[in-house]
């Protein structure tokens, strides 16, 4: 049994063998980083891989999975939709742990694994009966696939959402949200929501015109895409420096506007608030900690001696802004004080920035227009004309 390589064959070994080689990559820092999102994104990789097997093989002249296999479970369709979901989770707390109750996203797979395996078990002959009394009149490869793409939108949906809500959390946490953003995830998660558009439709237009096995390639070739891109950019996607607690407790909204605050909070509380409030703000004048670009609500809650829930809801109301607005205020206002100072006139205007506790150019330039409803470039020039 040899391998035939031709143009069908070699782009998909390719790419499985991209699969495997990164998935090992991270399951070894997995390993030695006690990383629990690496072991995840290695099984997305190895998942993704069994996708575009059975093509590979068919265009390398490889019939194994047709003569002596036929039948056998051949891909991890059922439970990469749960692989991804959990990664996500994992890497949004890095305290996360598989519970009991998560076995039950697992029963797709399971059951479709074990019903498989079970006319397989049958023997060749019992196997060839079944397709042709049951499974292939009953359109039960039609039905897997239906149910198939039902869960990758239920979990797409799932996903998005947690995204989403990690967002908004992040921006109550920490004055510095890019090292704890994962873009790149939500760019996978738009890369997964086409593929499985484009299967979707591959598959349709195939049922309707009968499309041949060559033609069906494309949709493998989709799949190869996907694979280098999480496998090159999911392994080099920074990994945060503190540890992220976010736990999505399935609010539609887990991040409060400060009006939504007060109106739940009784006046008792409220005062209290208030009292934290003016105390946060004397902080900020006199020690100026959002000079410190890493700066976070749990730094602040300890620098103050207090727990960091009161002291976001002290802020929310009080300043009608989310940890992150609030802190990057000061900031812009300290720029805007260092900026027309004449012993900075040498100083760029990004390296102010930077000294006043911005972390990058697109941040600060963000930060500032936010704010000023003008760039720092036209905020400086216009004060130099107004001296």
């Amino acid at each position: 049994m040899s391998f035939y390589f031709n143009v069908y064959s070699a782009v998909l070994l390719f790419g499985f063998l991209q699969g495997w080689i990164y998935a090992l990559l991270l399951w070894i820092r997995g390993q030695r980083d006690g990383r629990l999102s690496d072991y995840l994104l290695g099984w997305v990789l190895v998942a993704l891989c069994f996708n575009i097997w059975v093509y590979m093989l068919g265009f390398g002249g490889i019939e194994i999975l047709w003569q002596r296999l036929n039948f056998f479970p051949r891909t991890l369709s059922f439970l990469l939709p749960p692989l991804y979901y959990f990664y996500l989770r994992s890497q949004f707390d890095t305290g996360f742990r598989f519970k009991w109750q998560d076995l039950a996203h697992l029963a797709p797979f399971l059951i479709e694994a074990t019903y498989h395996l079970t006319i397989f078990a049958g023997g060749p002959s019992f196997v060839n009966y079944w397709e042709k009394t049951f499974h292939g009149p009953w359109h039960l490869d039609d039905l897997l696939f239906a149910g198939n793409t039902t869960q990758h939108v239920i979990y797409l949906y799932w996903s998005f959402r947690l995204y989403h809500h990690y967002r908004s959390w992040v921006k109550t946490q920490f004055s510095n949200v890019e090292p704890v953003s994962f873009r790149w995830f939500r760019n996978f998660l738009i890369a997964l929501l086409l593929l499985v558009s484009i299967d979707f439709t591959v598959t349709v237009v195939d049922l309707w015109l009968n499309l041949s096995f060559w033609q069906d390639w494309w949709n493998n070739l989709a799949g190869v895409i996907l694979i280098y891109y999480v496998s090159i950019a999911g392994y080099a996607q920074r990994q945060p420096g503190r540890q992220l607690t976010f736990s999505d407790s399935g609010s539609a909204n887990p991040a409060s506007t400060p009006d939504e605050v007060r109106k739940k909070t009784p006046a008792t509380a409220n005062l209290d608030h208030d009292r934290i409030y003016q105390q946060v703000l004397n902080l900020m004048d006199t020690e100026k900690p959002y000079l410190n670009p890493d700066l976070s609500l749990p730094d602040l809650a300890r620098q103050m001696k207090m727990n960091a829930p009161a002291l976001s809801l002290a802020i929310n109301g009080g300043s009608s802004n989310n940890f992150n607005d609030f802190v990057n205020t000061y900031r812009v206002i300290e720029f805007k004080q260092q900026a027309l100072l004449p012993g900075n006139a040498h100083l760029s205007l990004l390296g102010i920035a930077l000294e006043c506790g911005f972390n990058s150019k697109a941040t600060f330039n963000r930060a500032f227009k936010k704010l000023e409803n003008q760039s720092p470039g036209e905020f400086v020039a216009s004060r130099k004309l107004d001296q």
